[in-house]
């Protein structure tokens, strides 16, 4: 091929690799509006100050030591090797030009890793809302993002034990979303729920959210922000192959929303009689997670079926969770990781170069991990911090005890 050739296909995949990180990055905003509209609105700015604290703590971390973590290679295929600081070298245009085998900037892709790390640790927000001490969630994420993230992303797209083994995640059902599922499990179990959500006798009282306009906003962000997510995940796009697998990706990644959301909203009206929306909207994101480990192979029905099993399960995994007593006031345990898990199992039925064997070994090692490490972490600082509000504050609502602003000043708090 020409010199030519070969540094348009490289400023062609690179700029593809940064709009689709552009797109994961607005997934920031999406996760900010969906906990925003469910929660009670003398709880919202502090969640408007969790999320855009956590996205930038989360970038910084990465460069700082995750990334180098995460691809620096490894003393052995379990233990990675650590680094600091994120050096900012790239490719040279003449070894472009003479055919070297980076297709895309190495700062380029770094832009695109850290988006994801950042959408872990969203789900975690979510899960520990209206009760958990802002600062305490601010170094947990220092933590998180860091170092407890890399590490087991090591063991898969790093080229760790999980990817010697066959496990297969094409955008990050398990290493990404379930990810985030055993973390928030984690604090949740620490945190304890939220005052007045279940009764004596173990009956469950709902704590309606504030905004359902911008939790459906939040939703529809997040939908547009995964066709980055699942998209980029293909790597580039300069060659006929890669062009149809994107477009595969796309369909599909937007086929298992709709699947998801369909599927709960009628699950939800057989078990409660309504059309919850609450549900529906979590089954749009049981859907994406679903599809995110195999966006690539399925046809269009079959992604559309995926997503649709998801959106199922979601709402007897948020009930099921409830009747356990724990407590999630978005449901992000269940849409990232019941449908998470789902998505990773979900790869060998359609695809011919993954087994159910590794695929089961990473569902273990991923959860396993996050869930203890995050379980110590949250204990410790529970131990030197505290990580709960008091029941004053509590009542009063964060916005006032933790931020010192209302998102709402106009209304009066009732509740």
């Amino acid at each position: 091929m020409s010199a030519e050739f070969n540094e348009l296909a490289y400023a062609l995949d690179t700029f593809y690799f940064l709009i689709s990180g552009a797109l994961v990055m607005w997934m920031a905003a999406g996760f900010t509006m969906l906990e925003s509209g469910l929660v009670r609105s003398k709880n919202t700015t502090e969640i408007l100050t969790k999320n855009v604290a956590l996205y930038a703590i989360a970038c910084i971390m990465y460069m700082v030591i995750g990334y180098n973590i995460m691809y620096g290679g490894g003393i052995s295929s379990v233990i990675p090797s650590v680094s600091l600081i994120l050096g900012a070298g790239d490719n040279a245009a003449a070894d472009i030009a003479a055919g070297s085998d980076a297709y895309y900037s190495n700062v380029s892709d770094f832009f695109f890793q850290v988006v994801f790390v950042a959408t872990a640790m969203s789900i975690i927000s979510g899960a520990v809302a209206e009760r958990m001490k802002l600062w305490s969630f601010l170094l947990f994420t220092v933590i998180l993002t860091g170092v407890v993230y890399p590490i087991q992303g090591f063991w898969s797209w790093g080229g760790g034990f999980l990817a010697d083994l066959g496990y297969s995640d094409y955008a990050g059902s398990g290493i990404v979303h379930m990810f985030g599922a055993a973390a928030a499990l984690a604090a949740v179990i620490v945190l304890g729920p939220r005052k007045g959500k279940y009764g004596p006798n173990g009956e469950v009282k709902p704590i309606p959210g504030t905004n359902m306009p911008l939790a459906t906003l939040g939703v529809f962000i997040l939908w547009l922000g995964w066709f980055g997510f699942n998209g980029g995940s293909e790597l580039k796009v300069s060659d006929v192959d890669s062009a149809n697998a994107v477009a595969l990706v796309f369909a599909n990644t937007n086929l298992a929303a709709a699947g998801g959301v369909v599927a709960a909203l009628i699950t939800a009206r057989l078990m409660f009689g309504k059309a919850d929306l609450t549900m529906a909207l979590n089954g749009g994101i049981a859907g994406l997670v679903a599809i995110t480990a195999g966006p690539n192979v399925p046809s269009l029905l079959v992604a559309t079926l995926i997503g649709a099993v998801g959106g199922v399960l979601v709402v007897f995994s948020i009930v099921g969770l409830d009747k356990l007593k724990l407590d999630d006031p978005v449901g992000a345990i269940s849409a990232h990781g019941t449908a998470g898990i789902w998505g990773v199992l979900a790869v060998p039925l359609w695809s011919d170069g993954a087994s159910f064997g590794p695929q089961i070994i990473g569902i273990l090692a991923i959860f396993a991990w996050t869930f203890v490490v995050s379980f110590i972490l949250w204990t410790i600082i529970k131990a030197v911090m505290g990580v709960r509000v008091t029941e004053e504050e509590e009542e009063t609502g964060l916005d006032i005890t933790e931020c010192g602003v209302e998102a709402y000043p106009e209304f009066t708090r009732t509740q």
